[in-house]
């Protein structure tokens, strides 16, 4: 399973960044942290249009005036065929932080109104339904017609594909437009890479930030790129002129919006001068700053923080007094236009279409509450039997989800606080504040069992916006100070303002000890949607890894290698460039020279991502093993079957390599397993290699769902008793045979899918016919991967009754790095047939 890609953001006293982790790996351009496509209409002059012309609309979202000068807007139509070419408007100027940019377009005959005026004008006539939009660092047209291709394309800032667009970012278009609506992004602004999660269809509306449907940084238009735009669209922070009464509260406090439960009791009211200090100012991503009353009430239920939504940078200052006015708005991260329902998140209350008054400053912050093992509960989440979280009280003392649900906002502080989960490249990392809770041997925090979520577990972003690149097992020594707030993607985090020290434990990657000369070695390895085009020191670091670390197994088994042109969708499924590359660089390391079998899979029809058709190959080494072709080479392998009959008294394969069972349902866009028959010593060795669906679409395990449904375990389940009923197969007729089955099969030693596998039944209850070897480790070393600062077992190798006298490692070479060659540890077996 691949880590999802994650959106950045900026908090702290003047900025911090935080990133959250998500959707499908997918070719994306570089995620625009400044100037943005923020409004893209194609509607204008159409019949029913109220708008004469198409306009196209950016906005500054970072801290700092843009040059535009030589940039320009750029349109391909949704099917670009071999002679359509990118139509190009240029731009200039400079565009303030917060300010927006209107583009005025192609007009047509009808519409009644005319655009704001507009900063650009040009002669576009952009689709009404469908297109793709670019915003180019250049002037030149680009030559791009796919998603890859524009994605690898520096020049490309910002990208947005509307409808039915071939080109677009992420993993699907921007909704469809239509004459009476445009595509606008999220009203936070967030810029994920992944079109059809930051834009929403709605009524145009051109030289206004923020959208139709969602919170706005100004209801004013805004048609100006000048600094003084820009300052008209931020809320006031200016002291009460001399002579006139100074404000006073409202009639509701904080603790009173916030309430007693996950929900707002004010949601969707508006409220009117509430008090509060300034403790923190986020002014990139959802722009805003926190406030927190200094004067608590005494139920331990409701928090005293709350964060305001700006839209443009604050204009408030940490240890501001201030008087806060707007509507009260349960946000949900991810939803589709803010709907609870299209996501498992937990919502963030806040205010939104704000205005404020500042009545005094320096003045100090609230005491930052010190969390550890004595305040956070033992428990991550209650058991509801499935049912929602925000159904019951907010109750403190009942799960580390309520506890932090009751000081949302608040200052907090965790001391000489341990790493869990390493520095992504947006600058996250977790810690723990119960760091005797479930410790790996290596430092981190284990999950041990189903749903058992280590509950000292809490994301740490710098307020700096600046990457510590912390490893599990470092340390923030002394004082990490800021907000609770609740991560895009899940999960609580300290919104850090102040960091402490990075300590670094310098831990060293594991290396597995050499087999010896009558021992077969077998490894499995997920590389990471290895493709040619990867740099090459990804594929001198995996090499490194498999000839140092791994000792140079005789057999691995590899998961998620591409086709020759990676995401690309091109109907290409051919992956001969990539192993080339991959065997020549172990060989380049001091490796043998590996030889490969695999089966190249029916174009988009394995999953993973688009275009990249991964599937499982064999390396083995000739000179210690040998592989054993079986069956007709003209036979469609992709599709057909592999059987198991007996041959000089012993199993046999039809087909070798095979894949098991191929047209089952089971495996319906996911990997089938790979199936050969290796020959060592005179003795025959079956290894099956594998990758099982992954947890797409999975409930947060850190939303409101609890305990949350896991749709893709049935799947899974399903996988694995299919593969159970094959190794039942072999071991009918030679219950001795060695059998090794290895790959990502993307669950836990104890979920139902490796319960089937071994068993047969998902209960575990069946005959074994294959023992997980990560069970037979000690507790605290079973782990292959690390995942939002959880070490679990993703990864496996098992064997058969016939496999005796072996010795197994897990070799953490990634997982718990900052520096990664990929997401997932390998690991090896040795033993002799």
């Amino acid at each position: 399973m691949t880590r999802t890609l994650r959106a950045s953001l900026a908090i702290g006293a003047t900025s911090v960044v935080i990133a959250a982790i998500a959707a499908v790996p997918n070719a994306q351009a570089a995620r625009s942290s400044d100037v943005v496509i923020s409004e893209v209409y194609g509607g204008g002059g159409n019949s029913g249009a109220t708008l004469k012309n198409d306009f196209i609309e950016l906005h500054n979202a970072g801290t700092a005036p843009i040059s535009l000068d030589g940039w320009s807007v750029q349109y391909l139509p949704a099917a670009p065929g071999a002679s359509t070419t990118w139509q190009v408007t240029p731009v200039g100027g400079t565009l303030a932080p917060g300010a927006t940019y209107l583009i005025a377009e192609a007009a047509g005959t009808g519409g009644a109104q005319d655009l704001p005026t507009p900063d650009a004008t040009g002669a576009i006539n952009l689709g009404g339904t469908s297109g793709t939009v670019a915003l180019v660092s250049g002037s030149t047209a680009l030559t791009c017609k796919t998603a890859a291709d524009c994605a690898a394309d520096s020049t490309v800032h910002d990208l947005v594909g509307y409808g039915t667009a071939v080109v677009h970012e992420g993993s699907a278009d921007a909704p469809a437009a239509s004459n009476a609506t445009s595509v606008a992004r999220d009203p936070h602004g967030t810029d994920t890479d992944q079109n059809g999660a930051d834009f929403t269809a709605g009524a145009p509306t051109p030289g206004q930030p923020g959208t139709a449907d969602g919170p706005s940084a100004s209801a004013s238009p805004s048609a100006s790129a000048s600094a003084s735009a820009s300052a008209s669209a931020s809320p006031s922070a200016s002291a009460t002129p001399t002579g006139t009464p100074a404000p006073t509260p409202g009639p509701l406090r904080i603790h009173d919006i916030q309430g007693a439960g996950w929900i707002s009791p004010q949601n969707g009211k508006s409220v009117t001068d509430v008090p509060g200090i300034v403790t923190a100012v986020r002014t990139s991503g959802t722009k805003g700053y926190w406030i927190q009353d200094p004067q608590p009430d005494n139920d331990p239920a409701t928090s005293e923080g709350l964060f305001v939504y700006t839209g443009s940078a604050p204009t408030v200052q940490v240890g501001d007094s201030v008087l806060v006015s707007g509507k009260v708005s349960d946000y949900y991260p991810l939803a589709s236009g803010d709907t609870a329902a299209t996501t498992s998140n937990l919502s963030v209350t806040e205010l939104t279409g704000s205005t404020v008054s500042t009545v005094g400053k320096g003045n100090p912050l609230p005491a930052p509450i010190v969390l550890s093992a004595a305040d956070v509960p033992a428990v991550y989440a209650p058991d509801l039997g499935g049912a929602s979280i925000e159904s019951t009280p907010v109750t403190p003392a009942r799960s580390a989800l309520d506890f932090y649900e009751s000081i949302e906002g608040m200052r907090v502080e965790v001391d000489d606080a341990r790493v869990v989960g390493p520095s992504d490249k947006y600058g996250e990392q977790y810690v723990t504040v119960r760091p005797d809770q479930a410790a790996t041997y290596r430092g981190g925090t284990e999950l041990l069992g189903e749903n058992q979520v280590p509950s000292g577990l809490l994301e740490v972003v710098p307020a700096d916006g600046s990457n510590p690149g912390v490893n599990v097992g470092d340390r923030f020594s002394g004082a990490t100070v800021g907000p609770i707030d609740y991560s895009q993607y899940g999960g609580y985090l300290v919104a850090a303002s102040t960091l402490g020290t990075p300590v670094h434990n310098t831990l060293a990657p594991v290396t597995a000890a050499p087999g010896g000369a009558k021992d077969l070695s077998v490894a499995t390895y997920n590389v990471e949607n290895l493709a040619p085009g990867d740099p090459d020191a990804k594929y001198q670091r995996l090499a490194g890894g498999v000839v140092t670390n791994l000792a140079s197994p005789d057999v691995i088994a590899v998961e998620e290698i591409q086709d020759n042109s990676g995401a690309t969708d091109d109907g290409t499924t051919a992956a001969d460039q990539t192993l080339a590359k991959l065997t020549a660089a172990i060989s380049a390391a001091g490796g043998p020279a590996y030889q490969y079998r695999e089966i190249d899979p029916v174009n988009d029809k394995d999953g993973g991502q688009p275009g990249g058709n991964i599937r499982t190959v064999f390396l083995f080494n000739p000179a210690r093993v040998s592989f054993v072709d079986a069956g007709d080479p003209s036979v469609d392998r992709s599709a057909t079957a592999t059987k198991v009959v007996k041959q000089h008294g012993g199993p046999a394969l039809t087909l070798s390599p095979g894949r098991i069972d191929p047209a089952n349902p089971v495996w319906t866009a996911s990997r089938k397993p790979l199936v050969g028959q290796f020959r060592f010593r005179g003795d025959d060795v079956f290894v099956i290699a594998n990758h099982f669906t992954a947890k797409l679409g999975d409930q947060n395990q850190f939303g409101r769902y609890q305990y949350p449904a896991q749709s893709s375990q049935v799947q899974r389940a399903g996988q694995a008793q299919v593969e159970h009923d094959f190794v039942q197969q072999l071991l009918a007729v030679d219950k001795k045979a060695a059998v090794v089955a290895v790959g990502d099969l993307n669950d836990y030693q104890f979920s139902p899918a490796l319960n089937a596998l071994t068993t047969g039944t998902a209960d575990g209850s069946g005959d074994r016919v294959l023992t997980d070897l990560i069970t037979t480790l000690p507790a605290d070393q079973q782990y292959t991967y690390v995942y939002d600062g959880i070490s679990q077992v993703l990864d496996h190798i098992l064997v058969s009754p016939g496999v005796r006298d072996y010795r197994y490692q897990v070799v953490h070479v990634n997982s718990e790095y900052s520096a990664q060659a990929s997401d997932h540890d390998p690991q090896v077996v040795h033993f002799r047939p």
